[in-house]
């Protein structure tokens, strides 16, 4: 479902993250993901979160014995926002469920994919390697909503690439601009 004027933002609500514009907003660059969660208390916390989205799941890891790890543990119940933080503006906020797992194997693929993203290919391994060892968790959130709003501030992305090529001219030809 897609809401909202041409100018105004667009908000689209999906079951799934095989949303074509979902899926390529959040493979997008190294954006890190902000993840609420419970603590025993009750209390909401959010952290960020380093993340790859495989299949129909955002996947990251953390370690079994952090606020985090314990917390998914106790309570699988999650959230996790990627935002863009420039105009146009834009989020995508993924609910569901933390499934956990221990499975070495399974660990050193994950954080080295994960590592590949945020570090880059030439660090992949090294990442992949420090992430993968006893007392880390593979977390695979499970999405039951997904909920994404694009251009936030009513600009749309070619105008502001329109701008930005006309900024970049304007410094390649030396102008002053008042």
């Amino acid at each position: 479902m897609t809401l909202g004027a041409a100018r105004g933002p667009r908000l689209v609500c999906v079951a799934s993250l095989n949303n074509p514009e979902v899926r390529d907003f959040l493979q997008q660059g190294t954006r890190t993901g902000k993840l609420s969660y419970l603590a025993a208390s009750g209390r909401p916390l959010v952290a960020p979160i380093w993340f790859i989205v495989e299949d129909d799941s955002i996947v990251f890891n953390t370690g079994k014995d952090t606020a985090k790890g314990r917390s998914l543990a106790r309570d699988p119940r999650v959230s996790l926002c990627v935002d863009l933080e420039e105009p146009p503006y834009a989020f995508v906020q993924v609910q569901g469920e933390a499934e956990l797992s221990e499975d070495p194997a399974e660990q050193l693929r994950t954080a080295t994919a994960i590592g590949a993203r945020y570090m880059g290919h030439d660090r992949s391994a090294e990442y992949g390697k420090r992430n993968a060892v006893p007392g880390e968790l593979i977390v695979r959130l499970r999405p039951t909503k997904v909920i994404a709003v694009f251009d936030v501030s009513g600009l749309r992305a070619s105008h502001l690439k329109w701008v930005a090529d006309l900024n970049a001219l304007v410094l390649l030809a030396g102008v002053e601009v008042l």
